[in-house]
């Protein structure tokens, strides 16, 4: 059987240990701040929030490029010629980084791209599922493993919580009346990926430790989310005792295991620091 190689972004926030433990390829997205463009992971992601802070202004983000992908496919392609690279991508409705990967991948028949239709934990819990089944099933054909991929990305369900709305207000995601409102009444939107698309569909009033408590519970009933593993989202500055209660909410929820996900410099310039988000599958 062919070798399978697996791809995501570094928006798929799986950090170094996961993507070495699962044999993941990552590729860089990558942020703009002024004149200088980084590569997403390369630098701390508190430079996102001192940026905003000194600046009042968000760096811009911006897709893998075609380039990128191009010399990622090369390269595998030379070290491992009769490989197969399933790359599973970042939500094609928010960015065009699935796009340009299709571009990148004319005239090399060796590579399959799907849309995950999810970013951060909600993509990167599809991708290390796959890697799973790769791993515990190392000659399975492309087909089947590209159907479980299918499903995991039917089942997968993933939103979070902002701290505050300083960030989606300064990247012009929500006007000015709703920003006053939300700072006022300390009101939250949980948001959602619908179909691809980040959409806002309920409001939770209240301190994140309490609204923690809740989001799971409500969202793991909601969607009858599988007990054997939730995903739980951080953006950096969500404190400890955030952290703690949501952990022990999943358990008291009957979850086996908690897998953290701390969010990289794509993810945070969106949704801002003290946030916090979960993720899982669907029965």
């Amino acid at each position: 059987m062919k070798k399978i190689i697996l791809m995501a972004e570094t928006g798929s926030d799986i950090n170094e240990e996961l993507a070495a433990q699962y044999d993941i390829e990552i590729v860089p997205m990558h942020v703009n701040f002024d004149n200088e463009t980084l590569d997403d992971g390369t630098f701390p992601v508190e430079k996102i929030v001192d940026y905003y802070e000194s600046t009042g202004k968000l760096p811009k983000t911006s897709a893998t490029t075609p380039v990128d992908f191009e010399e990622r496919f090369d390269e595998l392609h030379g070290k491992y010629p009769e490989a197969h690279i399933l790359y599973l991508a970042y939500s094609a409705v928010t960015t065009c980084t699935y796009q340009n990967a299709l571009i990148a991948a004319e005239g090399r028949d060796y590579i399959t791209a799907i849309d995950t239709k999810k970013a951060s934990a909600g993509q990167g819990a599809i991708v290390i599922s796959v890697a799973r089944i790769l791993q515990e099933n190392p000659d399975i054909s492309l087909e089947e493993l590209v159907k479980k991929a299918e499903e995991f990305i039917e089942h997968g369900k993933m939103c979070f919580l902002p701290d505050n709305l300083d960030f989606l207000h300064a990247g012009g995601r929500v006007s000015n009346a709703a920003y006053m409102g939300a700072k006022i009444l300390s009101i939250h939107p949980c948001i959602e990926f619908v179909d691809g698309k980040l959409v806002a569909t309920k409001k939770y009033r209240g301190k994140m430790k309490k609204l923690a408590d809740k989001l799971i519970r409500e969202y793991a009933e909601s969607y009858q989310l599988k007990k054997d593993e939730i995903w739980m989202i951080k953006t950096v500055g969500l404190s400890e005792e955030v952290m703690e209660t949501a952990e022990a909410t999943a358990k008291e929820c009957g979850f086996e295991r908690i897998q953290w996900i701390k969010a990289g410099a794509v993810i945070t310039t969106h949704g801002g620091p003290g946030a916090f988000g979960i993720a899982g599958f669907s029965e």
